[in-house]
Protein backbone atom coordinates (compact mmCIF):
# COMPACT_ATOMS: atom_id res chain seq x y z
CA UNK A 1 0.00 0.00 0.00
CA UNK A 2 0.97 3.17 -0.87
CA UNK A 3 1.60 5.43 1.99
CA UNK A 4 1.37 9.71 1.59
CA UNK A 5 3.42 11.20 3.71
CA UNK A 6 3.39 8.66 6.20
CA UNK A 7 7.15 9.32 7.77
CA UNK A 8 7.84 7.31 10.92
CA UNK A 9 5.25 6.60 12.67
CA UNK A 10 5.44 8.14 16.10
CA UNK A 11 3.09 7.04 19.31
CA UNK A 12 0.58 9.99 19.45
CA UNK A 13 -0.38 10.61 23.15
CA UNK A 14 -4.39 10.29 23.74
CA UNK A 15 -6.57 13.24 23.60
CA UNK A 16 -7.20 15.71 25.97
CA UNK A 17 -11.08 14.90 27.19
CA UNK A 18 -12.44 18.50 25.64
CA UNK A 19 -9.66 18.62 22.58
CA UNK A 20 -11.72 19.03 19.16
CA UNK A 21 -10.62 16.46 16.76
CA UNK A 22 -8.50 18.33 13.91
CA UNK A 23 -6.75 17.54 10.79
CA UNK A 24 -3.67 16.86 13.12
CA UNK A 25 -5.30 14.05 14.74
CA UNK A 26 -5.26 11.83 11.60
CA UNK A 27 -2.43 9.81 9.64
CA UNK A 28 -3.05 9.85 5.93
CA UNK A 29 -2.57 6.77 4.54
CA UNK A 30 -3.66 6.64 0.95
CA UNK A 31 -6.47 8.28 -1.83
CA UNK A 32 -9.18 5.84 -2.75
CA UNK A 33 -11.79 8.18 -4.80
CA UNK A 34 -14.11 10.92 -5.55
CA UNK A 35 -17.68 11.28 -4.09
CA UNK A 36 -20.28 14.32 -4.12
CA UNK A 37 -19.10 15.53 -0.81
CA UNK A 38 -15.19 15.65 -2.77
CA UNK A 39 -12.42 13.79 -2.63
CA UNK A 40 -11.88 10.49 -0.24
CA UNK A 41 -8.76 9.24 1.27
CA UNK A 42 -8.12 6.13 4.01
CA UNK A 43 -6.51 7.78 7.34
CA UNK A 44 -5.95 6.52 11.01
CA UNK A 45 -6.70 8.16 13.92
CA UNK A 46 -3.70 8.41 15.75
CA UNK A 47 -4.48 8.12 19.25
CA UNK A 48 -7.16 5.34 18.82
CA UNK A 49 -5.33 3.44 15.61
CA UNK A 50 -8.85 3.48 14.00
CA UNK A 51 -9.04 3.48 10.40
CA UNK A 52 -11.64 5.72 8.72
CA UNK A 53 -12.29 7.53 5.27
CA UNK A 54 -12.16 10.90 5.36
CA UNK A 55 -13.95 13.02 2.71
CA UNK A 56 -12.80 16.73 2.05
CA UNK A 57 -13.52 19.09 0.04
CA UNK A 58 -11.92 23.08 -0.65
CA UNK A 59 -13.81 25.57 0.67
CA UNK A 60 -13.15 28.00 -2.12
CA UNK A 61 -14.53 25.17 -4.60
CA UNK A 62 -17.31 24.39 -2.95
CA UNK A 63 -18.56 28.15 -3.20
CA UNK A 64 -17.73 28.26 -7.07
CA UNK A 65 -19.60 25.22 -7.87
CA UNK A 66 -22.70 26.04 -5.82
CA UNK A 67 -22.33 23.34 -3.78
CA UNK A 68 -22.02 24.55 -0.15
CA UNK A 69 -25.59 23.80 0.66
CA UNK A 70 -25.68 20.16 -0.34
CA UNK A 71 -22.51 19.98 1.73
CA UNK A 72 -24.19 20.87 4.60
CA UNK A 73 -27.16 19.36 4.48
CA UNK A 74 -25.22 16.37 3.81
CA UNK A 75 -23.84 16.97 7.22
CA UNK A 76 -27.01 17.94 8.68
CA UNK A 77 -28.83 14.70 7.55
CA UNK A 78 -25.50 12.37 8.65
CA UNK A 79 -24.91 13.46 12.09
CA UNK A 80 -28.38 12.33 13.38
CA UNK A 81 -27.61 9.23 11.84
CA UNK A 82 -26.40 5.74 12.84
CA UNK A 83 -27.50 2.17 11.39
CA UNK A 84 -25.33 -1.04 10.60
CA UNK A 85 -26.20 -0.74 6.95
CA UNK A 86 -25.24 3.37 6.75
CA UNK A 87 -21.80 4.75 6.02
CA UNK A 88 -21.76 6.62 9.35
CA UNK A 89 -20.31 9.65 10.32
CA UNK A 90 -17.74 9.88 13.43
CA UNK A 91 -15.89 13.30 12.97
CA UNK A 92 -16.50 16.31 11.04
CA UNK A 93 -14.06 19.56 11.23
CA UNK A 94 -12.85 22.29 9.26
CA UNK A 95 -9.80 24.15 8.36
CA UNK A 96 -8.63 27.56 6.22
CA UNK A 97 -8.61 25.28 2.98
CA UNK A 98 -11.43 22.60 3.68
CA UNK A 99 -14.00 20.80 5.18
CA UNK A 100 -13.77 17.70 6.60
CA UNK A 101 -16.35 14.58 7.15
CA UNK A 102 -14.64 11.34 8.54
CA UNK A 103 -16.44 8.39 8.55
CA UNK A 104 -16.82 4.88 8.34
CA UNK A 105 -14.08 2.98 6.45
CA UNK A 106 -15.67 0.63 3.86
CA UNK A 107 -12.68 -1.55 1.33
CA UNK A 108 -15.33 -3.63 -0.45
CA UNK A 109 -15.65 -0.86 -3.07
CA UNK A 110 -19.24 0.19 -4.63
CA UNK A 111 -21.93 -2.31 -6.60
CA UNK A 112 -20.86 0.36 -9.50
CA UNK A 113 -17.27 -0.91 -9.37
CA UNK A 114 -17.78 -4.58 -8.90
CA UNK A 115 -20.61 -4.29 -12.16
CA UNK A 116 -18.16 -2.87 -13.79
CA UNK A 117 -15.76 -5.85 -13.30
CA UNK A 118 -18.51 -7.92 -14.73
CA UNK A 119 -19.46 -9.29 -11.32
CA UNK A 120 -21.88 -11.80 -11.60
CA UNK A 121 -24.01 -11.46 -8.80
CA UNK A 122 -26.64 -14.39 -7.40
CA UNK A 123 -30.00 -14.46 -6.70
CA UNK A 124 -29.41 -15.14 -3.58
CA UNK A 125 -26.79 -12.34 -2.84
CA UNK A 126 -29.20 -9.58 -4.40
CA UNK A 127 -32.23 -11.13 -2.17
CA UNK A 128 -29.69 -10.17 1.18
CA UNK A 129 -29.10 -6.87 -0.57
CA UNK A 130 -32.67 -6.12 -0.61
CA UNK A 131 -33.49 -6.90 2.93
CA UNK A 132 -30.26 -5.21 4.18
CA UNK A 133 -31.08 -2.00 2.13
CA UNK A 134 -35.06 -2.64 3.14
CA UNK A 135 -33.84 -2.71 7.04
CA UNK A 136 -31.78 0.74 6.57
CA UNK A 137 -34.54 2.51 4.80
CA UNK A 138 -37.00 1.88 6.76
CA UNK A 139 -34.92 3.33 9.18
CA UNK A 140 -34.28 6.53 7.34
CA UNK A 141 -37.93 6.77 6.93
CA UNK A 142 -38.29 6.63 10.84
CA UNK A 143 -35.99 9.49 10.99
CA UNK A 144 -38.14 11.28 8.20
CA UNK A 145 -35.35 11.36 5.95
CA UNK A 146 -35.62 10.48 1.82
CA UNK A 147 -32.41 9.14 0.70
CA UNK A 148 -33.48 10.17 -3.04
CA UNK A 149 -30.28 8.49 -4.68
CA UNK A 150 -30.63 5.16 -3.96
CA UNK A 151 -28.46 3.26 -6.85
CA UNK A 152 -24.66 1.16 -6.91
CA UNK A 153 -23.09 3.84 -6.99
CA UNK A 154 -24.23 4.80 -3.27
CA UNK A 155 -24.01 1.03 -2.46
CA UNK A 156 -20.48 0.75 -0.78
CA UNK A 157 -19.69 -3.45 0.87
CA UNK A 158 -17.59 -3.74 3.64
CA UNK A 159 -14.94 -6.66 3.58
CA UNK A 160 -17.46 -9.57 4.58
CA UNK A 161 -19.58 -8.16 1.54
CA UNK A 162 -22.61 -6.38 3.53
CA UNK A 163 -23.91 -3.57 2.03
CA UNK A 164 -24.17 0.35 3.06
CA UNK A 165 -25.90 3.63 2.09
CA UNK A 166 -23.63 6.35 1.13
CA UNK A 167 -23.59 9.84 -0.30
CA UNK A 168 -26.59 12.21 1.40
CA UNK A 169 -25.78 14.95 -0.91
CA UNK A 170 -29.36 15.38 -2.13
CA UNK A 171 -31.34 13.53 0.82
CA UNK A 172 -33.99 15.23 1.78
CA UNK A 173 -35.51 15.87 5.78
CA UNK A 174 -39.65 15.45 5.38
CA UNK A 175 -41.99 17.46 8.69
CA UNK A 176 -44.74 15.70 9.01
CA UNK A 177 -47.36 14.66 6.35
CA UNK A 178 -45.17 17.17 3.99
CA UNK A 179 -43.70 16.46 0.63
CA UNK A 180 -40.77 16.71 -1.41
CA UNK A 181 -40.80 18.64 -4.97
CA UNK A 182 -37.64 19.12 -6.10
CA UNK A 183 -36.22 16.91 -9.22
CA UNK A 184 -33.38 15.52 -7.14
CA UNK A 185 -31.63 12.19 -7.44
CA UNK A 186 -29.62 10.21 -10.57
CA UNK A 187 -32.32 10.09 -13.65
CA UNK A 188 -32.31 6.33 -14.41
CA UNK A 189 -33.26 5.55 -10.86
CA UNK A 190 -36.01 8.47 -10.27
CA UNK A 191 -39.64 6.83 -9.36
CA UNK A 192 -42.38 8.54 -11.84
CA UNK A 193 -43.45 10.64 -9.01
CA UNK A 194 -40.19 12.74 -9.03
CA UNK A 195 -40.56 13.37 -13.13
CA UNK A 196 -44.41 14.14 -12.45
CA UNK A 197 -45.10 16.14 -9.51
CA UNK A 198 -46.57 17.92 -7.24
CA UNK A 199 -45.15 16.03 -4.96
CA UNK A 200 -43.62 12.48 -3.34
CA UNK A 201 -42.34 10.89 -0.20
CA UNK A 202 -40.57 7.67 0.85
CA UNK A 203 -41.70 5.53 -1.80
CA UNK A 204 -39.16 6.94 -4.44
CA UNK A 205 -36.48 5.11 -2.56
CA UNK A 206 -37.82 1.62 -3.14
CA UNK A 207 -38.51 2.38 -6.06
CA UNK A 208 -34.57 3.23 -6.96
CA UNK A 209 -34.25 -0.21 -4.94
CA UNK A 210 -36.51 -2.24 -7.54
CA UNK A 211 -34.64 -0.60 -9.97
CA UNK A 212 -30.85 -1.39 -8.57
CA UNK A 213 -31.74 -4.85 -7.56
CA UNK A 214 -32.98 -5.19 -11.46
CA UNK A 215 -29.38 -3.73 -12.55
CA UNK A 216 -27.39 -6.21 -10.29
CA UNK A 217 -28.87 -9.15 -11.49
CA UNK A 218 -29.26 -8.31 -15.01
CA UNK A 219 -25.85 -5.81 -15.63
CA UNK A 220 -28.22 -3.43 -17.47
CA UNK A 221 -31.75 -1.19 -16.05
CA UNK A 222 -35.39 -1.98 -16.68
CA UNK A 223 -35.56 1.63 -18.63
CA UNK A 224 -33.89 3.25 -21.38
CA UNK A 225 -32.97 6.58 -19.09
CA UNK A 226 -30.07 8.63 -19.37
CA UNK A 227 -28.94 11.49 -17.43
CA UNK A 228 -30.33 13.30 -20.60
CA UNK A 229 -33.52 11.99 -20.98
CA UNK A 230 -36.30 14.78 -20.35
CA UNK A 231 -38.95 14.37 -17.49
CA UNK A 232 -41.58 13.89 -19.99
CA UNK A 233 -39.63 11.42 -22.31
CA UNK A 234 -38.71 9.34 -18.76
CA UNK A 235 -42.55 9.41 -18.01
CA UNK A 236 -43.40 8.18 -21.21
CA UNK A 237 -40.32 5.57 -21.33
CA UNK A 238 -41.69 4.53 -17.95
CA UNK A 239 -45.41 3.85 -19.00
CA UNK A 240 -44.83 2.48 -22.12
CA UNK A 241 -42.07 0.31 -21.95
CA UNK A 242 -41.83 -2.81 -21.42
CA UNK A 243 -39.54 -4.74 -18.46
CA UNK A 244 -38.27 -8.05 -19.64
CA UNK A 245 -37.34 -10.25 -16.69
CA UNK A 246 -34.66 -13.20 -16.99
CA UNK A 247 -36.30 -16.59 -17.53
CA UNK A 248 -33.08 -17.60 -15.33
CA UNK A 249 -34.32 -15.59 -12.24
CA UNK A 250 -37.18 -17.15 -9.80
CA UNK A 251 -40.60 -16.32 -10.01
CA UNK A 252 -40.57 -14.95 -6.61
CA UNK A 253 -37.74 -12.45 -7.23
CA UNK A 254 -39.29 -10.95 -10.41
CA UNK A 255 -42.49 -10.78 -8.15
CA UNK A 256 -40.73 -8.66 -5.93
CA UNK A 257 -38.79 -6.41 -8.30
CA UNK A 258 -41.89 -5.72 -10.25
CA UNK A 259 -43.92 -4.72 -7.05
CA UNK A 260 -41.14 -2.45 -6.17
CA UNK A 261 -41.37 -1.28 -9.43
CA UNK A 262 -44.95 -0.24 -9.45
CA UNK A 263 -45.85 2.99 -11.39
CA UNK A 264 -48.22 4.20 -8.49
CA UNK A 265 -46.41 4.97 -5.55
CA UNK A 266 -49.64 4.37 -3.09
CA UNK A 267 -49.78 0.81 -4.29
CA UNK A 268 -45.67 0.67 -4.23
CA UNK A 269 -44.87 -1.22 -1.19
CA UNK A 270 -42.56 1.40 0.76
CA UNK A 271 -42.74 0.47 4.46
CA UNK A 272 -41.00 -2.35 5.75
CA UNK A 273 -43.86 -4.76 6.99
CA UNK A 274 -45.04 -4.52 2.94
CA UNK A 275 -41.74 -6.17 2.18
CA UNK A 276 -41.37 -8.53 4.94
CA UNK A 277 -45.38 -9.87 4.36
CA UNK A 278 -43.79 -10.66 0.89
CA UNK A 279 -44.05 -14.40 -0.30
CA UNK A 280 -40.83 -14.24 -1.74
CA UNK A 281 -38.84 -13.27 1.96
CA UNK A 282 -40.93 -15.47 3.76
CA UNK A 283 -37.91 -17.24 5.31
CA UNK A 284 -35.76 -14.71 6.46
CA UNK A 285 -34.49 -14.03 9.60
CA UNK A 286 -34.84 -10.28 9.63
CA UNK A 287 -32.79 -10.22 12.99
CA UNK A 288 -29.74 -12.42 11.58
CA UNK A 289 -30.14 -9.95 8.98
CA UNK A 290 -29.76 -6.95 11.16
CA UNK A 291 -26.85 -8.72 12.87
CA UNK A 292 -24.99 -9.48 9.82
CA UNK A 293 -25.13 -12.90 10.64
CA UNK A 294 -26.33 -14.03 7.21
CA UNK A 295 -23.28 -14.48 5.10
CA UNK A 296 -23.25 -12.50 1.82
CA UNK A 297 -22.93 -14.69 -1.50
CA UNK A 298 -20.35 -12.21 -2.72
CA UNK A 299 -17.01 -11.39 -1.01
CA UNK A 300 -14.69 -8.54 -2.21
CA UNK A 301 -10.99 -9.52 -2.78
CA UNK A 302 -9.26 -8.82 -0.19
CA UNK A 303 -6.28 -8.97 -1.20
CA UNK A 304 -6.99 -5.52 -3.64
CA UNK A 305 -7.99 -2.17 -3.43
CA UNK A 306 -11.84 -2.32 -4.92
CA UNK A 307 -11.36 0.80 -6.33
CA UNK A 308 -9.77 3.00 -9.41
CA UNK A 309 -5.91 3.23 -8.47
CA UNK A 310 -5.56 6.56 -10.64
CA UNK A 311 -7.24 8.55 -7.48
CA UNK A 312 -3.97 7.84 -6.03
CA UNK A 313 -1.90 9.15 -8.80
CA UNK A 314 -3.97 11.97 -9.46
CA UNK A 315 -3.58 12.95 -5.61
CA UNK A 316 0.07 13.01 -5.42
CA UNK A 317 1.23 14.30 -9.37
CA UNK A 318 -2.24 16.28 -10.24
CA UNK A 319 -3.43 17.59 -7.34
CA UNK A 320 -2.43 21.52 -6.85
CA UNK A 321 -2.92 21.46 -3.05
CA UNK A 322 -2.32 17.71 -2.44
CA UNK A 323 -3.76 16.93 1.29
CA UNK A 324 -0.18 15.23 2.63
CA UNK A 325 1.60 18.66 2.08
CA UNK A 326 -1.20 20.46 3.74
CA UNK A 327 0.75 21.10 7.13
CA UNK A 328 3.57 22.92 5.70
CA UNK A 329 1.45 25.28 3.21
CA UNK A 330 -1.06 26.11 5.62
CA UNK A 331 1.98 27.39 7.96
CA UNK A 332 3.30 29.40 4.81
CA UNK A 333 0.47 30.76 3.92
CA UNK A 334 -0.30 31.96 7.96
CA UNK A 335 3.25 33.54 7.27
CA UNK A 336 2.24 36.08 4.48
CA UNK A 337 -0.38 38.25 4.03
CA UNK A 338 -2.75 36.39 0.69
CA UNK A 339 -4.24 38.03 -1.86
CA UNK A 340 -7.54 39.27 -0.79
CA UNK A 341 -10.55 37.18 -2.38
CA UNK A 342 -13.70 39.58 -4.04
CA UNK A 343 -16.29 40.75 -1.45
CA UNK A 344 -19.14 38.35 -2.45
CA UNK A 345 -16.68 35.49 -2.40
CA UNK A 346 -15.15 36.53 1.00
CA UNK A 347 -18.56 36.43 2.47
CA UNK A 348 -19.97 33.51 1.07
CA UNK A 349 -16.67 31.93 2.44
CA UNK A 350 -17.24 33.35 5.81
CA UNK A 351 -20.92 32.10 5.87
CA UNK A 352 -19.94 28.58 5.35
CA UNK A 353 -16.87 28.29 7.61
CA UNK A 354 -20.01 29.71 10.29
CA UNK A 355 -22.40 27.48 9.22
CA UNK A 356 -20.36 23.92 9.02
CA UNK A 357 -21.28 22.10 12.12
CA UNK A 358 -18.52 20.53 14.17
CA UNK A 359 -19.08 16.88 14.97
CA UNK A 360 -17.60 14.44 17.38
CA UNK A 361 -19.35 11.03 17.78
CA UNK A 362 -16.90 9.82 20.00
CA UNK A 363 -17.07 12.52 22.21
CA UNK A 364 -21.11 11.46 21.89
CA UNK A 365 -20.93 8.08 22.66
CA UNK A 366 -18.89 8.89 25.90
CA UNK A 367 -21.38 11.36 27.48
CA UNK A 368 -24.52 9.21 26.28
CA UNK A 369 -26.57 7.95 28.63
CA UNK A 370 -28.78 4.53 28.41
CA UNK A 371 -31.63 6.24 27.27
CA UNK A 372 -30.01 8.55 24.53
CA UNK A 373 -28.49 5.70 22.96
CA UNK A 374 -29.18 5.64 18.98
CA UNK A 375 -31.77 3.24 17.89
CA UNK A 376 -30.55 0.64 15.01
CA UNK A 377 -33.30 -1.67 14.19
CA UNK A 378 -36.31 0.14 13.26
CA UNK A 379 -37.89 -2.70 11.53
CA UNK A 380 -40.41 -3.83 14.52
CA UNK A 381 -44.16 -3.14 13.99
CA UNK A 382 -44.53 -0.78 16.59
CA UNK A 383 -41.95 1.40 14.55
CA UNK A 384 -42.61 0.71 11.14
Amino acid sequence: MVMMGAGPSRRTPGMEEDEEVSFDHFQILRAIGKGSFGKVCIVQKRDSRKMYAMKYVNKQQCIERDEARNVLRELQVMRRLQHPFLVNLWFSFQDEEDLFMVVDLLLGGDLRFHLQQKVQFKEETVKLYICELALALCYLQREHIIHRDIKPDNILLDEHGHVHITDFNVATVLKGSEKASSLAGTKPYMAPEVFAGPGYDYAVDWWSLGITAYELLRGSRPYEIRSGTTAAEAISTIHTQHVSFSSAWSDGIVALIRRLLTKDPENRPSRLSEIRSDPYLADVNWDAVLEKSVPPGFVPNKGRLNCDPTFELEEMILESKPLHKKKKRLAKSRNKHSKPLPTHMQTSLDTLTEDFMVFNREKMKRSESPAGHFPTAGWTEEHD
